[in-house]
Formats: C-alpha cells, sequence, structure tokens
C-alpha cells in the first residue's frame, strides 16, 4: 500500500513539475496569458483594427480618432491622427462603448432613436450614448463579440466606412490564421 503511495505522489510531483515548465514557457510568449478572457480582444487584434482604419483614413485623405473597446466595454486601444478634431476623442471612445453596449453598430441604433422611435431619448443613458453610425462589433469567426471600434472626425459615412475597415481586419486576421500551418 505505502509503495502505491509514493508511486502516485511521485507521479503527481513530476506532472505538476511539467504543468509548471509548459505554463510558464507559455508565459514567456504572451506575459498576460491567463489574465484575459479567451473571447476578449487582444492588444495585437486592436492594433490590427487601428491600421486597418489608419490605412484607408490616410487613402482618402481623413483626419480620424479610432478607439477599440474590449468584449467588457472597456478602452483597450486608442488613436488620435494629427490633425483630428478633439471633441471627436470622446465620439470615437462612446461610439464604441455603444456597439459594445447595445451589440449592434451605431448606425442601427440611430434608425431606433429618431424622434418618434422605440429607443428615442437612449443617447442621454449610460454616460450618454453615440447613435449615428461609426460604431461597430469586432468578431471572431464563431460570430463573438470579442470588442467594438468606434470611429469620429469626419462625415458619418465615412466614420462607419473606417469602422468597418477595422473590423473586417480583425475577422480577416482569424481566417488567415486558420489557413496557416501550424509548426
Amino acid at each position: 500500500m505505502r509503495k502505491v503511495l509514493l508511486t502516485g505522489l511521485l507521479a503527481l510531483i513530476l506532472s505538476g513539475g511539467a504543468m509548471a515548465y509548459s505554463v510558464g514557457a507559455y508565459a514567456n510568449d504572451d506575459p498576460g496569458r491567463g489574465l484575459y478572457l479567451p473571447s476578449d480582444i487582444t492588444l495585437a487584434q486592436a492594433q490590427l483594427a487601428i491600421e486597418a482604419g489608419l490605412k484607408v483614413a490616410k487613402e482618402r485623405g481623413l483626419l480620424m480618432d479610432i478607439a477599440i473597446v474590449d468584449a467588457g466595454g472597456n478602452l483597450k486601444a486608442f488613436v488620435r491622427m494629427n490633425g483630428a478634431f478633439l471633441a471627436s476623442v470622446d465620439i470615437a471612445i462612446k461610439k464604441a462603448k455603444t456597439a459594445r453596449g447595445l451589440n449592434m453598430p451605431t448606425s442601427d441604433l440611430h434608425r431606433a432613436a429618431v424622434p418618434g422611435g422605440e429607443l428615442y431619448g437612449i443617447e442621454a443613458t449610460n454616460g450618454g450614448m453615440v447613435i449615428f453610425g461609426g460604431g461597430e462589433l469586432i468578431k471572431n469567426l464563431e460570430g463573438t463579440i470579442i470588442g467594438a471600434i468606434g470611429v469620429s472626425g469626419d462625415s458619418v459615412a465615412n466614420d462607419t466606412l473606417v469602422a468597418q475597415a477595422g473590423a473586417k481586419a480583425v475577422l480577416k486576421s482569424f481566417m488567415a490564421a486558420l489557413k496557416t500551418p501550424k509548426p
């Protein structure tokens, strides 16, 4: 009986040691690993969305503020292009938070929030929401919302175009990862 217990204990110690090594090795790749939800946007993905948005903005000669929020609606990344409106800082962040908070693009919210609409007055709730285009959801391949992007600085149509480019870039990165052979 004692031999069985010692053998089991040795196996437990050895497996625990192997587990500690593998977790430690993995943590070196991503020091924050385990500190965020797997269905949350990563910093790399947020930066990818911003870069895609900046590319479209530069191609069109637009000056934009671009905000990314995580799955919980917390600010993850932000950029303000040189010369972009100062007022657009708050608007971009609120567009991203509004899209995530209501799980819909802000352009969809606009239709319901006009006078006489079912959600008329909603923009005055939750510390202020933005009810016009430029806020888009960021999803993974399964359709899970991992964050949102908010863009402000030009027309609603241009804000929406830039936001959609950022959201699509993240989705495309998931598709590319599927096609990449694993080592």
